[in-house]
Order: structure tokens, then sequence, then C-alpha cells
């Protein structure tokens, strides 16, 4: 469906210092985007932590068919329409809890003029900028890693919470950690999946643990589907969840947590209190 891009109608609000020249002259993505949501669950109270937008089709098209949908020249337009949208989406369903949405660091240009759309965004829907949370996923290929560091700073200069996505999946690995630390690592399902029969799993798991309490970044295990696995990374000390255990992502809603999700958990509580 071929609409008016998302960001020429914001851009038309928006101060022309506002936007950069390259961000006004990009080749816009014209097809409608919406939002699902997905919690990420804090163990320790039941709470969602956080909702991660993803981006869907006008028909509700998973992620992997818009994103083959995009050519590179409307990557960095892609990107910040799917920024606005997530903000818009979100603030118009009453969110009330961080909003973590996917970075594309080969799609910015520069990191403290590419921010401006987000940061007015922002301002606009009345989502504080301590509550967005910017996730770079190691799948995608870092074509220049000293920009991509050079954003994740910027990035955390300005309030935002950084996150590492599919960590151990990918390019980035653990030079990434140790050139500019994130305040959440995002485990990677294939180290997920499956890990409570699995002492390799298990003792990788551990060890991304270890590194994390030793550079101040909390974990969040994402793809879990089993209570095998959120018990097991709960007693590897893992706190914070996100996968289809819990719920799967929702179109254009924030969907709730079912109680019944944690009980493994206090059960397991109940056990060794006994």
């Amino acid at each position: 469906m071929l609409q008016t891009p998302l960001l020429d109608e914001f851009l038309a609000d928006v101060p022309e210092e506002l936007g950069c020249r390259r961000c006004r002259a990009a080749e816009r993505y014209r097809h409608e985007v919406r939002m699902a949501f997905q919690p990420i669950v804090d163990a320790e109270d039941g709470s969602v932590y956080a909702y991660e937008a993803l981006v869907r089709g006008p028909a509700g098209e998973p992620a992997g068919e818009v994103l083959a949908a995009v050519a590179d020249a409307q990557r960095y337009g892609f990107d910040q329409t799917c920024r606005v949208a997530a903000i818009r989406t979100a603030t118009r369903l009453g969110i009330a809890t961080r909003l973590s949405i996917n970075l594309m660091p080969n799609a910015v240009y520069d990191p403290a003029t590419c921010i401006r759309i987000t940061l007015a965004a922002a301002d606009r829907y009345g989502l504080p900028v301590s509550r967005i949370v910017f996730e770079l996923t190691e799948q995608e290929r870092i074509r220049d890693l000293d920009h991509t560091l050079a954003i994740l700073r910027d990035y955390q200069r300005r309030g935002f919470t950084m996150a590492i996505d599919d960590f151990g999946a990918g390019f980035s690995g653990l030079g990434l950690l140790a050139e500019c630390q994130p305040q959440l690592l995002k485990l990677d399902m294939g180290l997920v999946r499956g890990i409570d029969g699995d002492p390799v799993r298990r003792a990788i798991v551990e060890g991304v643990l270890v590194t994390a309490r030793g550079i101040g970044s909390r974990v969040v295990a994402e793809g879990v589907e089993t209570e095998g696995e959120l018990v097991t990374l709960h007693d590897l000390g893992v706190r914070l969840f996100q996968g289809y255990w819990f719920g799967r992502p929702a179109l254009e809603a924030l969907p709730e947590i079912d109680a019944a999700a944690l009980a493994p958990l206090r059960r397991g509580r109940t056990a060794s209190a006994a």
C-alpha cells in the first residue's frame, strides 16, 4: 500500500534545523508500516520491563518480509520511519514502561544529527528519552566499527538505554563489549533453545552472565518458549525474559502478562524454602 510517507508528515511540522539535509533528501520508504509489541518481563516482580516494537506490514506481514522489500537507498528513511511509528503507536496505546526500538547502525549518517527526529518524536508524543531502549542487532554486519561505537556512545550520553540484541549469534562479539558497555545484553535464542537439557549452552550462558556482571550490563533471555528454559535460565541468574512463553507479539497492542507464566518460579522458591 503506497501512502504519504510518515516521515514526510512528521518533518512537515518539524523545524528545518531538526532534520539534516541528508534526512530530508533521502529516498522515502513509501509503504505503510505498523508496529507489533512484545513484552520483556522482569521475573523479580512480574512486571513488564519494556515492550519491544517490531515492524509489520500493512496487513500484519512479518518483519522479514517487510525488510526484504527495503532498498538500500531507503534504509535511512525506513529506519527513521520505524522509530517515529514505534513512538507514536506506543504512546497512543498508553505505554507506561520502556519502549525498545531496533537500531540500524548502517542507516545512520551522523549520530548527533540523525537522532534529532527521534528526539522530536519523543517530545511530541510525550515519551521520556530515559524510557527508550535502542537494540543493536548482532545479525547486521557492522560496516564501520568506529562509526557504530560513536552512535552507541552518543545515544548513551543523551540518556537512552543501549542493548545488544541476538548476543552470541552475530558479527560484533566481545570486541564491541570491550569498547562500549551496553546496559542490556539480549541472549540469542540459539543459546536459549533447549538450555535445560544442554550443559554446553548452560556453560556458555554462565560465562556471559559473569561477563555482563563485570561490565555492569543486565542480561535478557529472548526466545523463551518452555518452562524448562525459564526455570534453568532463572536458576543461572537471568531475571529479564522475552518469548512466546510470556506472549507473542501483538499488532498495535500492548499485551498483558499472564501471571501463570511465572508460576514455575514461585514453585521453585517454595520448594527451596521447604
